[in-house]
């Protein structure tokens, strides 16, 4: 786990924003659920999955996580402290949040859940990205994949796996609504305006002594 090493920058600061960032995570995930307005491309899919298992949400999510990261092998990918509590924690606090959640209620409170989820999520990602402790299972697999092959976009990659995600997810019984739509275009550019807000700078280099002499050349 590459990113353990670093840990000695600021530890306090970054395990708590990790932390607090994928409790932030499970509560937007199933604040979204709970509206019963759409879900995300991967949240249909675990969706999907509980439904044909008979599986909690949240347990499907930690075994989706974890078989994504094997998928990290062929791509040579690393996990770090992020990754691991990213597939524990997430799903634990999803099951215990809708366990909480009252049953229902009138569209306008499920739109405002739904508004709420979104932006919570967008906030999550930036503290658990910004800690710089390791990335989601989901998301180094579309890293590792671009790394793997020079060439390939971001964009193409994560456009892919995402319609593919959906599109088994919707296939077996996951909510897809205006919620899924709303997500998508939201989720960018909340992420672009949360993570330079949480990002944990690294440590300063030394300046360089004026004194000092010069390389040879």
């Amino acid at each position: 786990m590459a990113p353990i090493r670093n840990l000695r920058h600021r530890p306090a600061r970054r395990l708590t924003q990790l932390y607090a960032g994928l409790v932030l995570y499970g509560l937007s995930m199933a604040l979204m659920i709970h509206s019963g307005l759409g879900l995300d491309p991967w949240d249909v899919f675990h969706q999907g999955l509980s439904e044909l298992t008979g599986l909690s949400f949240g347990t499907v999510t930690i075994a989706v996580g974890a078989l994504v990261l094997l998928l990290w092998i062929p791509l040579r990918q690393r996990p770090g402290l992020g990754t691991v509590s990213n597939v524990l924690v997430i799903g634990l606090v999803v099951d215990a949040t809708l366990a909480l959640l009252p049953a229902g209620g009138p569209l306008a409170v499920r739109v405002g859940m739904l508004a709420a989820g979104i932006v919570a999520n967008g906030a999550a990602t930036g503290l658990y990205l910004g800690a710089r402790l390791g990335p989601g299972p989901r998301d180094g697999l579309m890293t590792g994949y671009v790394a793997r092959r020079p060439g390939r976009s971001v964009r193409l990659v994560r456009t892919v796996i995402e319609v593919v995600v959906l599109a088994l997810g919707w296939l077996l019984g996951g909510t897809v609504g205006v919620g899924t739509v709303a997500y998508a275009l939201a989720i960018g550019p909340l992420t672009q305006f949360f993570l330079p807000l949480f990002t944990v700078p690294g440590p300063r280099r030394p300046a360089p002594d004026p004194a000092a002499p010069l390389p040879a050349t």
